[in-house]
């Protein structure tokens, strides 16, 4: 415990000294607070749309889902990093030009210009409603690892709270950036460094079958469908193309991106897998509850290797929470109440989310997979908006708050009675919803 401890003040003081060092480098504006001035590079756009993207989601919950599952897990993750190519080579431009060419800092403005800023609201609160348990998940996988050595979980809580909400408001996107940078070239060294220590103790893979019991073709693309939008549909990562400093840098950070998430996904998974086959084989005890795989691997690994996986997951956590946090307190900003001058409107909206984020993650309600997922079926009502700004050009002031409000609710719903298939219904009904919208803003504009 005592040596976790003191990695933990080094790396809170390291973290500190990065904000305070991107904090004084970036200007007094809301565009360098939330996007870096659009100045990023390619390299640091690329690390910090990784680390923004895999979470303590990896290292625990998909840790987790490959040991209990087999290799539908990575077939899963791989789903959805193949998707996020694809919609990133499609619409990573489209996005960047517009966001350079109307000045956009909030993700939901790029609505606002055609839907109405209404939309831009209920696109706000939506999302905030879905990722605050989307970034509990995150404190939950963290705070699990501080369960490990000694430390209770209600403490867990309260220093991540504290770590996320005092980065995010000293260093703004640029001190979040650098900080991913850094954060996410350790984890991936650390997973390389357990997978192969992995392979040397339990001596082979176990993969089970695809489909099986857990996989079943329903199962699959309930839980695959929101995953593939990601790209689109989380504002978090949509504000990261905003960032990029230029268009030749856009390319090069899909990808690297591309890279790092292959590599990522394949170690997590046979870190899993590796651990099922040591089970299977006599080497690890059964483990019960598929967050709980990472914490019988730490027990087993060395002491030097379980302090550094363990340090590894605290970073992805807290890199995760930061971006998103900082992007919902700029939609608060900028799509509620409509300030674009101030910086202090933000930070104010920094410690608020920070807060419903601990009261959240105290309750520890679900999976962190689960909870992942879920979040995505709710953003699943962006999708058509999307679609029409960059192809339809159909909808107005009605169809995007309609399209938002009756998608998101949809999803709750079909969430809350279990319906099957309702990632696939959810999808549908965003868009029922949004030609209804289309329908009644057409009428609208024949009237007048």
């Amino acid at each position: 415990m005592t040596s976790f401890i003191t990695l933990m003040l080094i790396y809170t003081a390291a973290g500190t000294g990065i904000a305070v060092y991107a904090g004084r480098r970036r200007g007094k504006d809301q565009a360098s607070y939330f996007i870096g001035g659009r100045g990023m590079s390619w390299l640091v756009s690329a690390l910090t749309y990784a680390a923004t993207t895999y979470s303590s989601f990896m290292m625990v919950g998909l840790v987790g889902l490959s040991y209990s599952t087999g290799i539908g897990a990575m077939i899963f993750e791989m789903t959805y990093l193949i998707a996020t190519i694809i919609l990133l080579s499609i619409y990573g431009k489209k996005i960047w030009q517009m966001s350079c060419e109307k000045e956009l800092v909030s993700p939901m403005e790029l609505f606002s210009l055609q839907f109405g800023k209404a939309t831009g609201t209920a696109g706000a609160l939506i999302s905030a409603a879905a990722l605050i348990p989307y970034t509990a998940a995150q404190v939950i996988g963290l705070s699990i690892i501080f369960q490990n050595f000694g430390i209770s979980y209600a403490t867990g809580v309260a220093i991540a709270a504290v770590l996320i909400c005092v980065w995010s408001l000293i260093g703004g996107l640029r001190g979040v950036a650098l900080t991913d940078a850094v954060q996410g070239l350790f984890m991936i060294a650390v997973a390389v460094v357990a997978v192969i220590w992995a392979g040397n103790k339990f001596g082979g893979i176990e993969t089970s079958t695809f489909p099986n019991k857990v996989w079943t073709p329903v199962f699959f693309i309930n839980i695959t469908l929101p995953w593939a939008f990601f790209a689109l549909t989380n504002p978090q990562v949509v504000q990261r193309l905003f960032i990029i400093k230029d268009k030749a840098g856009l390319k090069k950070m899909i990808i690297l991106f591309a890279a790092v998430g292959t590599a990522y996904t394949v170690i997590t998974c046979l870190l899993g897998f590796s651990a099922k086959y040591g089970t299977m084989n006599g080497g690890l005890s059964e483990i019960t509850g598929r967050d709980n795989v990472i914490l019988g691997l730490l027990e087993t690994m060395g002491r030097g290797l379980g302090l550094a996986t363990a340090l590894s997951i605290v970073f992805a956590s807290i890199s995760t929470s930061n971006s998103i946090i900082l992007t919902l307190s700029s939609m608060f900003t900028r799509d509620v109440v409509r300030k674009t001058d101030k910086i202090w409107y933000g930070r104010v909206f920094i410690v608020i989310i920070t807060a419903f984020v601990a009261v959240f993650a105290a309750r520890r309600t679900s999976y962190i997979v689960e909870l992942s997922v879920s979040t995505s079926r709710i953003l699943m009502c962006f999708l058509p908006l999307f679609f029409d700004l960059f192809h339809f050009k159909k909808g107005g002031r009605i169809t995007g708050p309609l399209t938002i409000i009756g998608g998101a609710a949809s999803a709750i719903l079909f969430g809350r009675i279990g319906l099957q298939l309702s990632s696939v219904w959810t999808l549908a009904a965003a868009f029922g919803f949004y030609f209804t919208g289309v329908i009644l803003d057409s009428r609208k504009l024949s009237r007048n």
